[in-house]
């Protein structure tokens, strides 16, 4: 409950925010009734400037970007690779509830932040400044910032998927600039997920290598009836620790992105 309230709470100053910045000609002003007591009166006329979206317009894209923020978020950036690595590093340790699952999803977004970190930047610095400073329409404020993100996985995205889903759309051949949203953002992601799925199967290798030995070992014993994964378990962890793990993961994660 207190989760659910919590979540509520920020995803109504969220909306309030971006519906502020969306509408920069709000005006909010106190007055005073014919009885003296104090008023309010709250007026949402936007400037609708020729060539610039309404403000309904705008109020409309802002929630709808907020219902689509998750989706958003695991599809156009490097959460959904990193968050499919984690999980692999953990099933291949073989200890299911540690770390949890809330860990895991907030290393990566945390994670994920830092690598966007430098996309953001330009994406505020080229677009949200502009916009908010009013020498920028919102429509171009919307490409610039669309266009930082096509870079982005664009840079993440083989050839080949991207031809793939050419293909299938049947659509001629295109740039690297003309290309729509609709082909960079399953191109991408299929490629993450690629891309995880091999690193995930690298993280396997000297585990199972581990648990090779400890199978072998205790059928050369005749201990055919002790689980080899309660062996193996204590001595993949203790590997793991010893070459820092954690650390060898986390750094082949941001190094595997190629942020221009």
């Amino acid at each position: 409950m207190l989760r659910r309230m919590i979540s509520c709470r920020s995803l109504f100053l969220l909306l309030a925010g971006v519906a502020f910045l969306a509408v920069p000609s709000t005006v909010v002003d106190a007055q005073t009734t014919g009885t003296g007591s104090p008023g309010l009166r709250i007026d949402v006329t936007g400037s609708n400037e020729e060539g610039d979206f309404g403000v309904a317009i705008q109020l409309v894209i802002a929630m709808t970007i907020l219902t689509l923020g998750p989706s958003i978020i695991m599809m156009m950036t490097c959460f959904t690779r990193i968050v499919i690595v984690l999980g692999f590093v953990r099933n291949a340790i073989g200890v299911n509830s540690a770390p949890s699952s809330q860990i895991i999803v907030g290393l990566a977004l945390f994670l994920t932040f830092f690598v966007m970190g430098p996309v953001w930047n330009k994406i505020y610095d080229d677009a949200v400044t502009p916009y908010m400073a009013k020498t920028m329409k919102s429509s171009d404020a919307l490409m610039v910032a669309t266009a930082h993100m096509k870079d982005f996985m664009m840079n993440q995205t083989r050839q080949q998927d991207v031809q793939f889903f050419l293909e299938i759309s049947r659509q001629g051949a295109m740039t690297r600039d003309e290309l729509p949203l609709s082909i960079v953002v399953p191109s991408f992601v299929l490629s993450e997920l690629r891309t995880a799925f091999q690193m995930g199967f690298l993280i396997f290798i000297p585990f199972i290598i581990v648990d090779f030995i400890v199978a072998s070992s205790l059928m050369s014993m005749g201990m055919m009836m002790m689980p080899p994964v309660v062996i193996s378990m204590p001595f993949k962890l203790l590997l793991f620790v010893l070459v820092d793990g954690w650390y060898l993961v986390v750094q082949s994660l941001v190094n595997s992105f190629n942020i221009a």
